[in-house]
């Protein structure tokens, strides 16, 4: 239990910096705790690794932008934090069940308004200016 707020430290920094290349050590900074302690604790806390809620998280957000926004699936991989295409059609694969193609389309079918792909491009996915920051300090006060 003394440990659950470095682990939602190191959780709440890959949900505001999914899209930035992230690994085990600089997560373990984050959370103020060994890199090897981070990955059993976060497991027996969250049920899985922190690398895994990462990726998780990635194609949760690569969801949202197949479904609203007018973007091609490789700049959709690019824009969640994945380096390779590859790998994220396969892992895209694995946890939704069908390719990235094939769900954009499957999304599209339907009609929806979609989001100009040049907007996000200048305003990012995740705009987070004219919202309220975390408590006692801005984005990048030292945790």
């Amino acid at each position: 239990m003394d440990l659950l707020p470095h682990l939602r430290r190191a959780r709440d920094h890959m949900d505001r910096h999914y899209q930035a290349p992230l690994d085990l050590s600089q997560l373990a900074r984050v959370a103020g705790i060994s890199k090897f302690h981070l990955v059993r604790c976060f497991e027996a806390a969250y049920g899985e690794t922190p690398i895994r809620y990462l990726t998780r998280r990635r194609i949760e957000r690569a969801q949202d932008l197949l479904r609203s926004a007018n973007l091609t699936v490789t700049e959709v991989c690019m824009m969640v934090g994945f380096a390779s295409l590859g790998s994220f059609s396969s892992r895209f694969s694995r946890l939704v069940g069908e390719s990235p193609t094939a769900y954009r389309d499957r999304w599209a079918a339907r009609g929806g308004p979609h989001i100009p792909g040049c907007f996000l491009f200048m305003r990012g996915p995740m705009d987070h200016r004219g919202t309220a920051g975390p408590p006692g300090g801005g984005p990048d006060r030292a945790i």
